[in-house]
């Protein structure tokens, strides 16, 4: 039995790894700010260091988790329901914290440089393609994947780890992998 609830929690964070492509481009790209969610995405490209607040995430994602966690319960019962919702919700979380360091932390290692690479490719070179965050299997099977080369990154929309403030340029470690472009005056 043990062994079924490990499955169940892996299966619910799989899950998330196709929700996050899904919701990224359909529901967060596609309704063009029509919707909330949508309004929310919309402003975090334009202003790359805006996330949406903490308690307006959690009230879009109860409800879809509860329903998800009901009709599972139907189903499968209503541990392995819990056991499949907490693998996902846990999935979402680390999402959302990873997400986050991306804007606002430089990279650490080599999955942490491709995923910035991968995911500023879409925020500032083509916001319509490469839209998995956390992976890029979603863009593969969707063809959306588009190879990061050279990231050009607004200046007003530079990452402060990015930007060393002294030269007033990218800062060594990533120049060859981003510029910034400068408005004309």
């Amino acid at each position: 039995m043990t062994m079924a609830f490990v499955g169940i929690a892996l299966l619910g964070v799989s899950t998330w790894w196709g929700l996050e492509y899904v919701l990224h481009r359909f529901v967060g790209h596609m309704p063009r700010g029509r919707t909330l969610f949508s309004r929310e995405h919309r402003r975090h490209h334009a202003e790359g260091d805006y996330f949406a607040p903490t308690w307006r995430k959690a009230l879009g994602v109860t409800p879809p988790l509860l329903a998800a966690f009901g009709l599972l319960s139907l189903g499968i019962g209503w541990a392995l329901s819990a056991t499949y919702c907490l693998g996902l919700l846990a999935m979402y979380v680390s999402y959302e914290v990873f997400h986050r360091r991306l804007h606002t932390h430089p990279p650490r290692n080599r999955y942490g440089r491709w995923a910035r690479r991968h995911h500023f490719h879409h925020h500032f070179m083509n916001p319509k393609a490469n839209h998995g965050v956390t992976t890029h299997f979603g863009d593969i099977v969707m063809g959306t994947l588009d190879a990061a080369v050279q990231i050009a990154v607004p200046e007003r929309l530079a990452m402060s780890w990015l930007v060393d403030e002294e030269a007033g340029d990218v800062a060594q470690p990533y120049r060859e992998q981003y510029r910034l472009v400068r408005l004309k005056r």
